[in-house]
């Protein structure tokens, strides 16, 4: 897809953070064995991994705001647009040798996520859209799945963590959900679980209390590629609260009730 000139440059952008990404995760599996392990090393990583954006997108579009993991907001000349980023999602992930972790850079306008791209080095596969325009995986259009009963699907959320208070509520999740489809999956970046259903891999996805950088590309790939897309709580704000839930247009009834269900 010929792309819109600031998608160039979010694409570009992507591609340049995850070669200093994918260099320095070759680094990882030598510093797994080492005394001190790879925890400083990938902080620096991903720090600098965010550097790399900002200062790429910054000289491109000098009047935009801009929102980072790891850095202090930017307010920009322009209030209207600010692009939203996480430098690399998956952090756990990198941190163990694992290969699946990704760049996110989105584009909000007017409180609209416009363009987003999820790309993820390992495997070279660079997933975005635009608003109005499709979305895409490399060179090929995507879209959601094509199953229509809940017990044919597979589905993807987050687990919670040390000193994350949500193990109850995801445990009623699952026991809900479980028994009535065909698994569920916990792969750790979630802006790659959002491209994962874009690319109809998964049939559906949901979580909480999720940061923008997490989900903002995410939200328009996955919205372009064809899938329902709400708060799990119905009068929610899915960026400012971090709780959403999607899936393909025929499960997303049967699936929601679940999810919903568990959360009453």
């Amino acid at each position: 897809m010929a792309g819109s000139a600031n998608l160039n440059v979010m694409m570009k952008t992507a591609r340049k953070a995850g070669r200093a990404l994918l260099k320095d995760f070759t680094e990882v599996e030598q510093l797994q064995v080492s005394t001190k392990g790879p925890g400083d090393f990938v902080t620096r990583a991903d720090r600098n991994a965010e550097e790399i954006i900002r200062t790429e997108l910054m000289e491109a579009r000098p009047t935009y705001g801009f929102l980072g993991e790891e850095s202090k907001e930017i307010e920009g000349e322009d209030p209207t647009r600010r692009w939203i980023v996480d430098p690399l999602d998956g952090t756990t992930n990198f941190l163990h040798g694992l290969g699946h972790w990704a760049v996110s850079i989105a584009l909000e306008h007017k409180g609209q996520i416009v363009a987003g791209v999820v790309y993820d080095p390992v495997k070279d596969e660079m997933f975005y859209a635009e608003k109005g325009s499709g979305a895409w995986m490399n060179e090929t259009r995507i879209r959601v799945s094509g199953r229509h009963r809940l017990i044919d699907g597979i589905f993807a959320t987050g687990l919670p963590f040390a000193g994350s208070t949500d193990l109850p509520q995801t445990l009623r999740d699952l026991g809900q959900l479980l028994p009535a489809t065909s698994g569920v999956r916990r792969l750790g970046a979630a802006s790659l679980d959002l491209a994962y259903v874009a690319a109809g891999r998964f049939d559906g996805f949901w979580e909480r209390r999720l940061k923008p950088w997490d989900i903002a590309a995410g939200l328009v790939i996955v919205r372009e590629a064809g899938a329902l897309l709400e708060p799990i709580h119905e009068d929610g704000n899915i960026l400012e609260d971090g709780n959403l839930i999607c899936a393909n247009e025929s499960m997303f009834g049967p699936f929601a009730k679940v999810i919903r269900g568990a959360a009453a």
